[in-house]
């Protein structure tokens, strides 16, 4: 039986994330986590950190931080906004710059999370079909929208989008704002961090989750045009002003200061995602050219919701979705190379014990 004060609660689907298994004896490919460490100075700043200065509020400007990332993107530090990862950036995108009546536009294969934001922010949307390859046409988004955002690469199928292609869709949409979420840039593209100086309406939005080693930590970020950055602080200074702790702001600032780590675990990364692709091929898997820090496959000849199910019964978890035009993929974070072995490994037991193992000679 329904309270009455249940009327007037907000109902919503809310997101669903990638499982968290308990258990430690597990190889865990499902969320995209980097599988390297952050680098050495984030350890040395844990280490050093003052407990009793958690008596004090952070800096709610994270100035520190925020001016690192300017330099390091060349830009002005008015141009950088700080959350608590990049979907507490995009939260605050969607409900600062998503105001208009008209629906907001974003890919029909996508990160699940836009759909819930515009729901729980009561914010019209329209999805946009990608072709068969799984790639934007941008002229589809010249329509009227209330503002734009995507993934490039995408998530959950890691294509990447010419920077070309991210320019084109801005110029058709000047009146609206245009978010570019690139929490998988550094794995393969060409950040469109450069065209904020052109386009106001553009917001560039990463995270320091994936090549920074920094999932836990919580930290996101956005360059865009002055006054975009000043309408997101706005709102986030009216919702919660001390968002990001002290020793999280400390942690990013000496993720940013050693750039030769981050450089050096992106090439790792990159190098294993190859032979992963690589290895998938040649055990009958398709896979889109995925330029994030994960793979995109289904089997020709297995179904996708049962190759997850006995990988997990190995102790292996990849990410799946029951969802149209994806049901039968796969999504695979790029692990070590040790753990690329025994997923391989798991896979051709799984794929012999069905009849259906056709290695590639």
């Amino acid at each position: 039986m329904q309270s009455k004060w249940e009327e007037n609660v907000r109902r919503v689907t809310p997101y669903t994330p990638g499982e968290q298994p308990k258990d430690t004896d597990v190889i865990k490919l499902n969320t995209n986590e980097n599988p390297y460490p952050p680098c050495e100075g984030v350890r040395k700043a844990i280490r050093d950190f003052e407990s009793g200065d958690l008596r004090l509020y952070p800096d709610t400007d994270s100035t520190e931080l925020r001016d690192a990332l300017a330099e390091r993107y060349r830009v002005k530090q008015n141009q950088v906004f700080l959350g608590v990862g990049s979907d507490d950036v995009l939260s605050m995108a969607f409900l600062a710059l998503f105001a208009s009546d008209k629906p907001v536009l974003f890919p029909d294969i996508t990160y699940s999370f836009y759909d819930v934001w515009a729901d729980v922010y009561k914010i019209p949307y329209k999805t946009v079909p990608l072709d068969d390859n799984f790639r934007i046409d941008p002229d589809k988004f010249n329509q009227p929208n209330g503002g734009i955002v995507f993934p490039n690469p995408n998530a959950p199928t890691g294509v990447l989008e010419s920077i070309d292609t991210v320019e084109k869709i801005v110029n058709l949409n000047k009146d609206s704002v245009v978010i570019v979420d690139e929490a998988y840039i550094d794995f393969g593209g060409v950040s469109a961090v450069g065209l904020v100086e052109k386009y106001d309406n553009l917001l560039v939005v990463q995270t320091f989750s994936k090549s920074r080693s920094l999932a836990g930590a919580r930290i996101g970020f956005a360059i865009g045009s002055r006054r975009l950055i000043k309408y997101l602080n706005d709102v986030k200074f009216s919702v919660n002003s001390y968002t990001m702790n002290r020793l999280t702001q400390a942690c990013g600032l000496a993720s940013v200061l050693d750039e030769q780590y981050f450089c050096d675990t992106v090439k790792k990364i990159i190098k294993t995602r190859e032979r992963l692709k690589d290895e998938l091929l040649s055990l009958g898997f398709t896979t889109t050219d995925s330029k994030a820090n994960f793979v995109f496959a289904s089997h020709n000849k297995l179904r996708a919701k049962e190759i997850y199910e006995s990988l997990k019964e190995r102790k292996i978890y990849v990410r799946y979705w029951d969802k149209p035009r994806i049901n039968n993929y796969l999504r695979i974070t790029v692990g070590t190379d040790e753990q690329t072995d025994k997923l391989i490994e798991a896979l051709k037991k799984i794929l012999g014990e069905r009849g259906v193992l056709n290695e590639r000679s």
